[in-house]
């Protein structure tokens, strides 16, 4: 059973489909980006080096389509705002979030919506707000093609997803943040089952 979906959105640029840490992707659709490195299917066992990914970022920035974006302060308080306005509109639960500098993380608890659903949603609402605000040009993509969803199917799979994607800000070396959208997490669907007096 499906408890809830952790989801990943990759800001433009940031997890190319050859990426050297391994991607959800399988082919590569620009032939100049193609030439920097193979494509290989999920996460690989050896990673590179930092130093190996910044040089692989140096090269592949030039190639791109459109400019790398970072999500800068002001961004992501956009960004937060506009996942809040989704978790109000859709009826959503959401229990944790992180909005990052280049990335995001969700934690949000299964829905009549699907994950593709909605990441579907939530790329297009961001995409469209970063646009008509003049935060990015008209025409930039905003997120990169390739997201990660993973399933929760119980309750502590949840708390440690809760706790790992609250680490995320720390480790980017940003302030944690305590969105008004997020819900603490209360054991779903067993809840109940938790609060019924022993006969």
């Amino acid at each position: 059973m499906v408890i809830g979906h952790h989801m990943m959105l990759t800001g433009y640029g940031h997890w190319l489909p050859n990426d050297p840490r391994g991607s959800m992707s399988l082919d590569v659709y620009s032939p100049r980006l193609a030439e920097l490195a193979q494509v290989h299917f999920g996460r690989k066992r050896r990673q590179p080096s930092l130093r190996e990914l910044r040089e692989f970022y140096e090269k592949a920035a030039p190639l791109l389509a459109y400019p790398v974006l970072w999500f800068d302060s002001a961004k992501r308080q956009a960004i937060a705002k506009v996942i809040g306005s989704i978790v109000g509109r859709e009826k959503l639960t959401c229990y944790a979030c992180a909005v990052l500098t280049n990335h995001i993380h969700l934690l949000i608890r299964r829905h009549r919506l699907k994950a593709e659903e909605m990441l579907g949603i939530l790329k297009r609402d961001i995409r469209d707000h970063l646009r008509a605000s003049g935060s990015v040009p008209a025409d930039h993509p905003v997120f990169s093609a390739d997201h990660r969803v993973f399933f929760k199917s119980d309750p502590q799979a949840v708390r440690n997803c809760i706790g790992y994607i609250r680490r995320n800000f720390r480790k980017h070396g940003l302030p944690v943040q305590e969105y008004p959208f997020v819900t603490p997490y209360n054991d779903w669907p067993f809840h109940n089952r938790l609060k019924r007096p022993r006969s």
